[in-house]
């Protein structure tokens, strides 16, 4: 058997000179990613900033619409506040208004109650009964209803007021000039500005035709040298006459 020569039967092998070797026009090969997907392009990066800018007004829209919103509730939620304040300033007052109301009304009832005693106190001190123990007590009561408010009044000589004088006489006298208490019967009483009890008195009315009696008086006072002028001079020719008489009588 013959042996081949080594060396000759097989030809050498030549290196691949483009894989050493690349291809400069190539274009470079991408990386491949971690996650296994292709490297995002200047093309990519560029579109996805474009969208984060087209959201943003959207996002300030939708703040100023939720601001706005919270305004009108918060102008609601004082408007409601102001409105219950006032509301309760007026139930103060009314409360306070009605409070004072019933305490006047109750001291009012209780001193109406206690007027027939003060009478009997005042016509007492008018009969000169009011002495001793008795005296002291009725001052303490006189002061007491004093201080809670009661006055008394209707007075002689003051003009006669209907609205709180009750007339129980009538006459006429030519001393006044109008409609006025001459007698009081029964004084009244009152509570700041609200009367208990009108005092009841007599009351007296210019006499009818005074005024012009006085205003015809110096007019008759002047008719009054005349009348005696004219009664003098008719008295002289009588007295004349008579002399002539006495005289024919004295030569007779």
């Amino acid at each position: 058997m013959t042996q081949d020569p080594q060396g000759f039967d097989k030809e050498p092998e030549v290196p691949d000179t483009e894989a050493a070797h690349p291809n400069p026009d190539a274009a470079p090969a991408e990386p491949e990613q971690p996650d296994g997907g292709a490297a995002q392009g200047p093309g990519e990066g560029a579109g996805a900033g474009a969208g984060g800018d087209a959201g943003q007004p959207s996002v300030e829209v939708a703040l100023t619409a939720q601001l706005d919103q919270t305004r009108s509730a918060l102008n609601e939620r004082t408007q409601d506040l102001q409105r219950l304040q006032a509301e309760f300033q007026n139930y103060r007052r009314r409360v306070e208004r009605d409070r004072v109301a019933v305490k006047e009304i109750a001291v009012a009832n209780l001193l109406t109650e206690l007027l027939p005693v003060l009478d009997d106190i005042g016509r007492a001190r008018d009969h000169g009964e009011l002495v001793g123990g008795f005296k002291q007590v009725a001052e303490s009561l006189e002061t007491v209803a004093a201080k809670m408010g009661l006055m008394q009044f209707g007075k002689e000589g003051e003009p006669f007021d209907p609205t709180i004088h009750e007339a129980l006489m009538h006459s006429y006298s030519p001393d006044v000039t109008e409609t006025t208490c001459v007698q009081i019967l029964q004084p009244g009483y009152r509570i700041g500005d609200r009367t208990i009890r009108p005092a009841r008195v007599g009351v007296a009315e210019p006499q009818p035709g005074a005024q012009p009696a006085q205003a015809a008086g110096p007019a008759g006072d002047e008719a009054k040298p005349d009348q005696q002028e004219d009664g003098a001079a008719s008295t002289e020719p009588e007295n004349g006459a008579g002399g002539s008489g006495a005289a024919g009588s004295d030569e007779g």
